[in-house]
C-alpha cells in the first residue's frame, strides 16, 4: 500500500507511532550514506570512489540501491516508509513502473509498495541528455504484520534512487542481531544490478544470497562493469567472506580497450582485491549468452528502429573481422579470463572461475530469450539466482561454507 505525502498527516493521526532515525545500524548492503536535505542517500560505492570520475551514468548507478535493505526487530504491526525517489522516464519508451520495495518478515516476502511520488529524471536515449523535476516525497505502507517479535527487512527499489526520510513504526525498533552468516560481496554489470528482475529480492543475486544463506552486499552498477581500479578498491576495503567478480558485457557493448589492455586490466583488478582480502574464496565469473555479443564487438547502441516503435531493445554496432586487432568479444573474454585464472589459480588455491553460459546458455535462451537483446527478464533471473546458488554455495562450491574466510 502506498499513499501521497500529502495524506501521511490525516493517516497518522489514527495511530500513534515511533520515529526512528535511519542510521548505517539498520542498513545493510550500502557502503556509504550521503545526508541529504530530506534524509539519507544510500551509496554503494565509497564517496572517495565516486569522486574519482563523475560519470552520470555510473553515478546513478551506484546510487540506485540495489541490495540495500533496512533490517530490524520490532513487534510493530504497521511500517511507514517516507522516502524521494527518482523515477527515471526515457523518452520514446513504453513507461516504467514504479520500483518496488519488498517486506521480508524472518526471511519470508510479505508484502510489496511503491512509491507513487517523488523526483522525475526523464533522459533522451538519442541524445544522451538529461533533465530532473523535483517532486514530493511519498509514503510507502506496510499494514498488519504479524503481532509478534520478527525480523523485517525492507529492501528498496533496485532501479530507483531512493532517499530515506523517515520510519515509523506502532512498536519500537532494534537492529536485528547478527545471524552469523556469511558476507557475499559481487560486483557485476546491469545484470547483476537487476536489470528487468520483478523486484529487488528478486534479481539474481538477492535469490542466490537467500538460496546460499549469505549476506549480499551487491555492487553491480548497470553500464559500471568496467574494472575501474576505484570499484576494486571498494571491494578490497569492505569486509566480506566471499566474493566474486563477474566480468564481461560492460567492457564489450562500452568497447572501452582491447585485448592488449584487457588482460593487464584484470590482473590489477584481482591483485588490488587480494591486497585486502589476501585468503578469501574469490570468483571470477564470465558473461551470459548474449548473441548480439558473442562474436561482434562493441559498441552496443540502442535500436532506433525499436524506439520508433515504443519499445528498448540493443544492437551490437561493431564489425567481427576487428576481433584479429584485438576488438573484444564475449567469446573473447570467456577465453582469455579462464586462462587468467588458470594462471594465478597455481599460486592462489582460492581463486576460482564459473563460465557464465553455465548460468544462462545457448538452450536458456532459445527457451528464454532477452527480451531487448541484453537483459534477462524475472523468470531467467530466478534461473541464473538457483543455479548460481546451486553451483557455488553448494557442498564442494567455491564460496561454500567450508573454505576459509577472510575479511578485512
Amino acid at each position: 500500500m502506498s499513499l501521497p505525502h500529502d495524506d501521511i498527516t490525516a493517516a497518522s493521526r489514527s495511530q500513534d507511532w515511533i520515529i526512528t532515525p535511519i542510521t548505517g545500524e539498520l542498513l545493510r548492503g550500502a557502503l556509504d550514506l550521503e545526508r541529504t536535505e530530506h534524509g539519507v542517500l544510500p551509496h554503494r560505492l565509497p564517496a572517495r570512489a565516486r569522486a574519482q570520475y563523475s560519470d552520470g551514468q555510473l553515478a546513478m548507478a551506484e546510487a540506485q540501491p540495489s541490495g540495500v535493505r533496512l533490517v530490524f526487530r520490532t513487534r510493530a504491526t504497521a511500517v511507514e516508509l517516507d522516502t524521494l525517489p527518482t523515477k527515471n522516464v526515457y523518452l520514446g519508451a513504453p513507461p516504467r513502473p514504479d520500483g518496488v520495495y519488498d517486506l521480508l518478515v524472518d526471511g519470508h516476502l510479505t508484502g510489496q509498495a511503491s512509491a507513487p511520488s517523488g523526483n522525475v529524471l526523464t533522459v533522451d536515449l538519442a541524445t544522451g541528455t538529461a533533465e530532473t523535476q523535483p517532486g514530493p516525497v511519498g509514503t510507502v505502507r506496510f499494514p498488519s504484520l504479524p503481532d509478534r517479535v520478527k525480523d523485517v527487512e525492507i529492501w528498496l527499489p533496485h532501479n530507483e534512487i531512493t532517499q530515506l526520510v523517515a520510519l515509523r513504526t506502532d512498536a519500537s525498533v532494534e537492529p536485528a542481531p547478527d545471524r552469523g552468516r556469511l558476507v557475499w560481496l559481487h560486483h557485476g554489470s546491469s545484470i547483476s544490478h537487476g536489470s528487468n528482475a520483478a523486484s529487488p529480492s528478486t534479481t539474481w543475486p538477492a535469490l542466490a544470497a537467500s538460496l546460499g544463506g549469505v549476506e549480499l552486499i551487491n555492487l553491480g552498477f548497470s553500464g559500471g562493469g568496467l574494472l575501474d581500479p576505484f570499484t576494486a578498491r571498494a571491494l578490497r576495503d569492505t569486509p566480506a567472506d566471499r566474493i566474486s567478480i563477474k566480468i564481461g558485457i560492460n567492457v564489450v557493448n562500452a568497447d572501452l580497450m582491447r585485448l592488449r589492455a584487457f588482460t593487464p586490466a584484470v590482473h590489477g583488478f584481482l591483485d588490488t582485491i587480494r591486497e585486502g582480502h589476501p585468503a578469501a574464496p574469490l570468483l571470477v565469473v564470465s558473461s551470459l549468452y548474449c548473441p548480439i555479443h558473442e562474436d561482434t564487438p562493441g559498441p552496443c547502441a540502442f535500436d532506433s528502429s525499436a524506439l520508433n516503435e515504443g519499445k528498448v531493445r540493443f544492437r551490437a554496432t561493431g564489425d567481427p573481422a576487428d576481433r584479429a586487432a584485438g576488438k573484444l568479444t564475449l567469446t573473447v573474454i570467456r577465453e582469455e579470463l579462464a586462462r587468467v585464472v588458470e594462471q594465478r589459480a597455481a599460486d592462489d588455491p582460492n581463486l576460482h572461475y564459473l563460465d557464465g553460459l553455465d548460468l544462462y546458455g545457448k538452450a536458456d535462451f532459445d527457451e528464454l530469450p532477452l527480451s531487448d537483446d541484453l537483459h534477462p527478464d524475472a523468470a531467467t533471473h530466478r534461473r541464473i539466482g538457483e543455479r548460481f546458488a546451486a553451483l557455488t554455495f553448494g557442498d564442494g562450491g567455491p564460496l561454500g561454507a567450508e573454505r576459509p574466510a577472510s575479511s578485512v
